[in-house]
């Protein structure tokens, strides 16, 4: 029996939590070691495991693989949730890179100054409702399918999920003009392996709390 992926990361969501989310949306059970001091980070370096020095690291199938879209793009290939064809691979890249970039003002916010978090939580509501989840709502109004690509779950579908999810614990009523991406959350979230991440106890992380922000800023000596 293959071992189960190993993930490096710290006790949190980060970078870390979209490759959560893949794995546990394509049925994979992992293990996880969870960086909490400067002398555990140091170790993956001197040992190599780190080829940027940097995190997050997974190991599976031999590999030890580092870059959040390298792992991405590797799990995602591994277990058929990235299209049919080249494609299809391009357009749930394009889908998937917008994901990444809007979900990046949300992971950055528990870093920000206190001062300026009001900002962000305008700029994080501004930049869901006028870039990025205006084009879901067209791409699936358009083609009429349960999914972003070919009518079959992909790597898309469970970022964006992810996505969704996050702006709303910054603005409830994130949806409320998105019709379809409001029934796509309904029926994506009810996929058994997403439902089953989605429940208490699972590994998926709560919102980044004050000793994760800390715990993050001695390790890596920010």
């Amino acid at each position: 029996m293959a071992e189960k992926p190993k993930l490096y990361y710290f006790n949190g969501r980060g970078r870390m939590e979209s490759i959560r989310w893949l794995l546990a949306a394509a049925g994979v059970e992992f293990d996880e070691e969870f960086i909490e001091t400067r002398e555990q980070y140091e170790k993956l370096l001197k040992e190599g495991r780190l080829l940027f020095g940097q995190l997050p690291l997974v190991e599976m199938d031999g590999k030890k693989i580092v870059q959040t879209r390298a792992i991405l793009s590797y799990i995602a290939s591994k277990y058929n949730l990235y299209g049919k064809d080249l494609d299809d691979r391009l357009l749930i890249n394009m889908y998937v890179d917008g994901t990444i970039d809007f979900m990046s003002l949300c992971i950055s916010y528990p870093f920000i100054p206190d001062a300026g978090r009001e900002n962000q939580k305008t700029l994080i509501k501004q930049k869901a409702q006028e870039r990025y989840f205006p084009v879901y709502e067209k791409v699936l109004k358009d083609h009429g399918r349960d999914y972003l690509v070919g009518n079959k779950l992909s790597f898309a579908d469970v970022q964006l999920l992810e996505a969704i999810l996050m702006a709303e614990e910054f603005h409830s009523d994130i949806l409320s003009c998105f019709t379809h991406l409001q029934a796509f959350k309904a029926r994506t979230m009810k996929i058994p392996t997403i439902n089953k991440f989605l429940q208490p106890g699972s590994p998926k992380k709560p919102r980044p709390d004050a000793k994760y922000v800390a715990t993050v800023k001695t390790v890596l000596k920010m």
